[in-house]
């Protein structure tokens, strides 16, 4: 998909928290392939808002303070429902998504209702500690949606509107990524997934993995 194919009322929200050094090149490249970009900014305190281009195809959501990325994520996705938008594109602001492949997504989202990034099919340059954690919450998410989900810890994704309208999230943590899988599903909508690269470079992670691990347990008995 060229950029002059990709015009379709999509819309991509990307939250941020402090990466003030990639974040207008994400903003700029994902550009390339969506209509509308919604950047959120989860209370950073490295000026980060200050790199965000002034351009009228971008809406940018401020927080004052920290919430989590689950909140963030949940702000941006609602504008960008309420927006009118067709399909919704997440994306981190960090560069471990390559907004190149956001076509991945797309091309798969006809057939599915959410398409979540699947970078399992290369894990050389993946932390073992994440590659252990992804197999154990895509292993009983599968079970507690009754979907196969190969790569359930993604953040990259795509979603039709219809399911952020009618699917609410309350977690604010990473947790909420897993929440609206568990919701979706009860809905019966169905999730795939697309290859997508597998990127990790020296960015130090602003995961709590305890904070992390609770949240994930807590939104297993939801």
């Amino acid at each position: 998909m060229t950029s002059s194919e990709k015009k379709n009322n999509i819309a991509a929200v990307i939250p941020f928290y402090n990466e003030s050094s990639t974040l207008n090149e994400v903003i700029c490249e994902t550009l390339k392939y969506v209509d509308h970009v919604i950047a959120v900014n989860d209370g950073s305190t490295d000026n980060s808002s200050n790199k965000v281009s002034e351009n009228e195809n971008v809406t940018l959501i401020e927080f004052e303070f920290n919430r989590g990325k689950g909140s963030a994520l949940n702000a941006g996705l609602k504008k960008a429902a309420q927006s009118g938008y067709n399909v919704i594109i997440t994306i981190d602001a960090d560069l471990q998504h390559n907004p190149s492949e956001i076509p991945n997504l797309l091309n798969e989202i006809n057939k599915f209702d959410i398409v979540i990034g699947n970078r399992l099919n290369d894990l050389s340059s993946m932390p073992i500690q994440r590659r252990l954690s992804n197999r154990i919450t895509s292993f009983l998410l599968s079970l507690k949606t009754g979907q196969k989900l190969i790569d359930s810890q993604c953040g990259f994704r795509a979603y039709r509107s219809d399911v952020i309208r009618s699917v609410d999230t309350v977690e604010q943590g990473y947790e909420a990524e897993s929440e609206i899988l568990i919701k979706a599903s009860r809905k019966n909508y169905k999730i795939g997934f697309a290859d997508i690269s597998t990127i990790y470079g020296n960015e130090k992670s602003k995961m709590n993995p305890f904070k992390t691990t609770f949240g994930f347990i807590k939104i297993l008995f939801i």
